[in-house]
């Protein structure tokens, strides 16, 4: 289990730091100033130039790739019912994902800002359970129907 723990992770680094460099592509192009958006001014502020500022943002979205593909072997356990799945993945993810939104400045260092990042995160992983619901349950119904 720890390998493919191991080798999920692995997998999921890459994935993240390529996730984040899309996102940081849409954004600029959202500007539409011609410009390349790698990080926010507050990072580069916080790190004391643009590459530290970039390098520290390419680490934690490896780590943060990284988190999340391992914590997605969780909806592949056996015998756990689809509440404690829920609550182990939604608590890994999110220890992973807040202290990496607030070091990367993704959210504003403030109780609304924290509260708004809270809401949006909930509401994107309300839609990854929808999905994940969604897929078991076409699973189950397909053994259902073939016995």
């Amino acid at each position: 289990m720890k390998k493919k723990i191991l080798l999920r992770c692995l997998l999921g680094a890459p994935l993240g730091l390529a996730i984040s460099t899309m996102i940081t592509i849409f954004i600029s192009y959202a500007m539409g100033d011609g410009s390349y958006y790698a990080v926010v001014p507050e990072l580069v502020r916080d790190c004391g130039s643009e590459i530290n500022a970039v390098a520290l943002q390419a680490v934690c979205s490896l780590l943060y790739g990284a988190a999340w593909a391992g914590a997605s072997l969780i909806w592949e356990a056996d015998g756990w019912s689809l509440l404690k799945m829920t609550v182990a993945h939604l608590l890994i993810c999110s220890l992973a994902t807040f202290p990496v939104a607030y070091l990367m400045r993704w959210m504003d260092h403030s109780l609304p800002g924290i509260a708004l990042y809270f809401g949006i995160f909930l509401a994107i992983y309300a839609v990854i359970w929808v999905t994940q619901y969604s897929t078991m349950k076409r699973k189950i119904d397909e053994l259902n129907s073939s016995l």
